[in-house]
């Protein structure tokens, strides 16, 4: 069995160790060495916690598609340990604590419609040989405010051998949705990015903000799910649509990210037949996309990078993904790469006065 990092410290040391990093961290001039010395302990605890969530993680992303395989369902997985940078937003906006924190190693499905994904969870729900922890997070049929939909499963993971029983109790949040629901959300991400504004979490222009709210309506209109309280009609949605992209030029900025994106061509022969990449989005709209052999070797180039973000500040994005082929990056993760193609043809048809159906995800290439 391949050798997966256990974890190093004891719990009582990761539970301190995010108590520090729910505080900022400041560096400069006056920083003394036993400062830098400790600040660097915490990192490494903190990434050995993260760590030890690989083996889960590949558990439930395996189990996920024996899942799928079984049922002749088609649809794309993929992997992710939490960036530190998201770890310490959430342990300094939340309650919660580094030690019980759901989503430190992340799976997603993202599947062609929305049958699929009920598919998925009825027979997730049925036999799994995970845990469900807790309770789901069902942003499909209660959707987010803003207009976020997706479904959230914690999952706790089982051991099945002794050699495995270091990891027992580990959490993972598994997000089911469908191609539709992933293309509104990296929009708003692929958006933010290109415009230096976190409208992932609320903060940004108001008339984006707006927009991505009245297209998830839209979308969830095409695929009959519940649409969020407050939303108005599809008539009204639709001509306000029109005015925010005349006063934004929403698809001509669509166009531009897409356009403006700077990143390899090759990257997919040259990527060979490595499941594991670290994607870095710099502030000049330029992506990298650096393949690894092994999980380890891009979890200890990813903690190089965000130790130097966190001491120096930089406004480079990292994260280390895993996809079952390279061909599947660019697909699973448009928004570092600028690829926002499905959401713009979708507001595009809808400004333009188009039938719903019109903009429906299309079923080829499934």
């Amino acid at each position: 069995m391949t050798e997966y990092p256990r974890l190093k410290y004891s719990m009582q040391a990761v539970r301190k160790a995010g108590d520090r990093l729910a505080k900022p961290m400041q560096f400069g001039q006056d920083t003394t060495a036993g400062q830098y010395v400790d600040t660097m302990r915490i990192f490494s605890i903190a990434n050995s916690w993260r760590d030890s969530h690989f083996l889960p993680m590949r558990s439930v992303r395996f189990s996920v598609g024996h899942h799928m395989k079984a049922l002749r369902l088609k649809g794309d997985m993929a992997s992710r340990p939490k960036r530190l940078a998201s770890i310490c937003r959430k342990l300094r906006e939340s309650t919660t604590n580094l030690d019980t924190m759901n989503d430190i190693g992340g799976c997603r499905a993202i599947m062609p419609d929305i049958k699929s994904v009920r598919l998925l969870l009825e027979s997730m729900r049925d036999k799994f040989p995970h845990e469900i922890h807790c309770r789901e997070f069902n942003y499909i049929d209660e959707p987010k405010p803003d207009g976020y939909r997706s479904h959230h499963i914690v999952l706790q993971y089982r051991p099945r051998a002794a050699e495995t029983e270091a990891f027992e109790g580990r959490r993972i949040e598994l997000q089911v949705r469908t191609t539709l629901q992933h293309s509104w959300a990296t929009a708003v991400e692929a958006v933010g990015l290109f415009r230096r504004q976190d409208l992932k979490h609320g903060n940004g222009e108001q008339d984006w903000l707006r927009l991505f709210q009245l297209m998830s309506a839209e979308f969830a209109h095409v695929e009959q799910c519940p649409i969020h309280v407050g939303v108005p009609d599809h008539d009204d949605r639709v001509r306000e649509l029109r005015d925010i992209n005349r006063r934004l030029g929403a698809t001509s900025i669509l166009e531009d990210i897409t356009n403006l994106t700077l990143h390899s061509e090759n990257v997919e022969q040259s990527a060979g037949h490595f499941r594991h990449h670290l994607l870095e989005y710099s502030t000049d709209q330029s992506v990298t996309a650096q393949p690894f052999r092994t999980l380890m070797l891009g979890a200890r180039k990813l903690e190089d990078i965000e130790r130097k973000i966190a001491l120096r500040g930089s406004d480079l994005t990292a994260v280390l993904v895993e996809v079952d082929n390279v061909e599947k990056l660019v697909k699973i993760y448009p928004n570092y790469f600028g690829n926002v193609s499905l959401f713009a043809r979708s507001l595009k048809s809808i400004c333009s006065g188009k039938a719903a159906v019109e903009y429906r995800v299309a079923r080829t290439g499934w």
